[in-house]
Formats: C-alpha cells, sequence, structure tokens
C-alpha cells in the first residue's frame, strides 16, 4: 500500500503548525512531512513540538542539513525523538542548499563525502555502538549515545545527483526525492539506489519517498504554473499536479507505479487554505489510492 503524506511548509509562521498537526492526525494522514529552510523554522524543534500535539500521525523532517549539524547532536536528537515517540519520527540528512551553507560559513568543499561520513556514524550511533573515527569531516573519539532507540530506526537521505542516489543506496536506509522529479526520474533514481544497494551488498528494505507538488481549487492550475516557474521547472514536462482528487490520486498512483513507497503531497507556497489542503488529502485523495 502507497504511504500517503502531506508537507506542513515553512512559508507558514510556527505558531500555525499545531493546527496542522492535529488535524493530521485527527484526520488519519499517514504522514506529515516539516522542512528545515534556511532562514525559516528548527526541523527537530517543530517536529517535537508536533508529535508531541498529536498521537499517531507520523511526523517527517526532509531534511537536516548535515554541514549544520555535528553528527553527534543529530544522533542525540534523533535517539531522543524516537525514545518520547516510538516509530513516529522520520528524520532524514542531505547536503543541504549550497548557496545557503555557503551563507553560514558551512560549505563544505565535497559534500558528498560529508554526507556519506555522516550517514556511516550517524546510524552507528542510532544502532547503540560506540564510535572512534577519523574522516574528513566526521570525527568522533570513544562516542556513543547513553539513551540510544530501543529498537532500530531507518535513516534516510535526501538527495539528487547519481552519486548521491548511488550513495543512499550503499549507506541509509531509505532515500527522499523533491517535488522536481516526475515518474521517469523516479525511475532512474530508484535504478541508481540499487546500484548503490548492490555495490554495497544490502537487501533489506529501503523505502523511496517523493514530494509531489500539488493543487487543487478555484486557481489551482494557475497556483501550480507559478510555483514550478519560480523554481525554474515551468518546461519540465510530468512535474506537479492541478485538479480534484480523481486528479491527484491518479498522479500519486504514477509516482508509486514508479517505485515511490510514500508520496507526500506539496501544496503551493500560495495555498490559500494549509488545513483545507491536509483535509483533502486525507478525505478525498487517500480513499482513491491503493
Amino acid at each position: 500500500m502507497t504511504q500517503l503524506g502531506a508537507v506542513f511548509r515553512p512559508q507558514l509562521p510556527p505558531e500555525h503548525l499545531r493546527s496542522i498537526a492535529e488535524l493530521a492526525d485527527e484526520t488519519g494522514l499517514e504522514e506529515l512531512w516539516l522542512w528545515e529552510d534556511c532562514f525559516r523554522e528548527g526541523g527537530i524543534s517543530a517536529a517535537a513540538a508536533a508529535l508531541a500535539w498529536t498521537g499517531r500521525v507520523r511526523v517527517g523532517v526532509g531534511l537536516l542539513p548535515v554541514p549544520l549539524r555535528n553528527v553527534a547532536i543529530t544522533a542525540m536528537e534523533a535517539a531522543t525523538l524516537h525514545r518520547m515517540f516510538p516509530g513516529r519520527p522520520v528524520l532524514a540528512v542531505g547536503h543541504g542548499v549550497q548557496e545557503w551553507m555557503g551563507q553560514v560559513g558551512a560549505r563544505v568543499e565535497s559534500p558528498v563525502t560529508l554526507l556519506r561520513e555522516h550517514l556511516v556514524a550517524l546510524r552507528a550511533l542510532l544502532r547503540g555502538e560506540r564510535l572512534t573515527t577519523q574522516g574528513r569531516y566526521v570525527r568522533l573519539d570513544d562516542v556513543a549515545l547513553d539513551w540510544p532507540p530501543a529498537e532500530p530506526v531507518p535513516v534516510i537521505a535526501g538527495v539528487t545527483g547519481p552519486r548521491s542516489l548511488r550513495l543512499s543506496g550503499e549507506a541509509a536506509d531509505g532515500t527522499l526525492l523533491t517535488a522536481s522529479n516526475s515518474p521517469d526520474d523516479v525511475r532512474r533514481a530508484r535504478q541508481l539506489i540499487d546500484e548503490g544497494r548492490a555495490a554495497a551488498g544490502r537487501t533489506d528494505p529501503h523505502r523511496v519517498v517523493v514530494y509531489l507538488l500539488a493543487a487543487t481549487g478555484p486557481g489551482a492550475a494557475e497556483r501550480l504554473r507559478h510555483e514550478l516557474s519560480d523554481e525554474g521547472l515551468a518546461d519540465v514536462p510530468g512535474l506537479g499536479v492541478a485538479g480534484d482528487a480523481g486528479a491527484v490520486a491518479k498522479a500519486v498512483q504514477r509516482l508509486a507505479e514508479a517505485g515511490a513507497d510514500s508520496v507526500v503531497l506539496q501544496p503551493t507556497g500560495d495555498e490559500p487554505d494549509p488545513e483545507g489542503f491536509v483535509r483533502f488529502v486525507a478525505e478525498e485523495v487517500r480513499p482513491l489510492v491503493p
């Protein structure tokens, strides 16, 4: 069964999160995803609040930029959330937007090397291992968590390029793809992920989560066109969907057939009714998605 979610976009003020999170929980939505876009809202703090306000919905953070965090801090925060809210946090890590990383003095020469080192160390720490490593960027001396997660937890990599997609297959437990991926892009990403998995000899499950830009209601098509144009994607075929629940469900199914395990509907930045969008996803689209 394809998992379905929605995004709380950080263009909304943080104080708006509670009503969205509670609505997602009440309507039976499987996943609510948050963004840590610079310089808007903190991913871990927002996720902790959303998890505390709800009792069922999984809360994802897509993504935590690894240049901004020591891996020990990432592990401590992830473990804390997983112990307090077992089975409900979903954390993705990634390169971050390089322009933003440069703004805060955190841009590195080799983002792929940093992500590899971060993924390897983070997964080891979350397994409860004691770790000493001297990498190019990640350096730990006899570090172990006092309170690792009680059960194994997946670490997802939010990536785009071929090298990073192969790395995700090799060193992560899942992959997060942005809304700039068409169904054909998802198929290619799956192939690259599988190449990385094969090279590492991995046979465990690897979940692929894909954002889908969606708009519904009055002016939906125009809002979708405007957003794609702002992102420089207006001429890219197969991106986004505007229309009623049936049209959105068909777009979700196309991504699922291409290899997405979870599809997370991303409203436009100017969505006029964020609560209504969540209700639309949970109550109208969900029943139409196998």
